[in-house]
């Protein structure tokens, strides 16, 4: 049921089933909305990728903010990070099964975005 707001005989109104803080939207866009999280999921929708390559794929994000957004996403549980056994070692990244569950959501919103011709 969702929230909504009843008026009464004497004009008094009463919130029936108030969206407490945070709601299922809240939870969700706190999770794959924060700035290049989307993005970052998005391109490792594929394969595993390295971290300079993945870098070289969102232009407009410093390596910092990466870095910063890919530990959230391996805290979270989206996103795995493996070492590989080469030289120079080099680290990629892949969608884990709970990573790869948003992406249907991600896609609805690259469309959206895109057929309304949204500017940043």
């Amino acid at each position: 049921m969702e929230s909504s707001v009843k008026t009464d005989s004497k004009g008094k109104k009463t919130v029936i089933k108030p969206c407490l803080e945070p709601c299922a939207i809240e939870k969700g866009m706190r999770l794959i909305g924060g700035k290049w999280t989307g993005s970052i999921l998005y391109h490792l929708k594929d394969e595993p990728v390295r971290f300079n390559d993945l870098a070289r794929m969102l232009g407009g994000a410093s390596k910092k903010m990466i870095d910063q957004r890919l530990k959230e996403l391996e805290g979270k549980g989206m996103v795995i990070r493996t070492v590989l056994n080469e030289r120079p070692i080099a680290v990629t990244y892949q969608l884990t099964e709970f990573g790869a569950s948003a992406l249907s959501i991600l896609e609805q919103v690259r469309v959206w975005s895109e057929s309304n011709q949204l500017e940043a």
